[in-house]
């Protein structure tokens, strides 16, 4: 035997490399890349496929356009394509953006003006009124 088929049996077991989430397997190209190899270099929906960093954000809205949402949740699901509400929320500024200017001003126009905050009556009052904070306030007061 030659001294490399000697060290081939002796080296131990193979090692395989484990993937690292977010990194890309060897040997396989990106949709993304894929795509512009083909001379589609701006397709949107390769873009959008690709994985975005997510936001989470709270806003107010009113009974009247919740139940909208809630509506258009049903219309979406007698469609067979189930929807969730951030879906629609994504879907409507898609709509907005692909609007002209005098069009979503038109939109803009038509939704009321809200007052920002949390309404009356939320848990954060009761915790100023009944929590740590309120006690520590009266037995300096005393």
């Amino acid at each position: 035997m030659t001294e490399a088929k000697i060290a081939r049996k002796t080296r131990g077991p193979a090692r395989v490399a484990i993937p690292v989430a977010g990194e890309p397997r060897p040997g396989t190209a990106s949709k993304a890349s894929a795509a512009n190899s083909n001379g589609n270099a701006g397709s949107t929906l390769v873009a959008s496929k690709a994985k975005q960093k997510l936001v989470r954000d709270s806003f107010t809205i009113p009974k009247t356009e919740y139940a909208v949402l809630e509506g258009l949740k049903d219309r979406a699901a007698n469609l067979k394509r189930p929807t969730k509400k951030s879906e629609l929320l994504r879907a409507g500024v898609l709509a907005l953006q692909a609007m002209t200017d005098k069009a979503f001003l038109s939109v803009l126009n038509g939704v009321p003006s809200l007052k920002t905050g949390r309404p009356k009556g939320t848990s954060a009052e009761k915790r100023t009124t009944t929590g740590a904070g309120a006690d520590a306030g009266a037995g300096a007061d005393a």
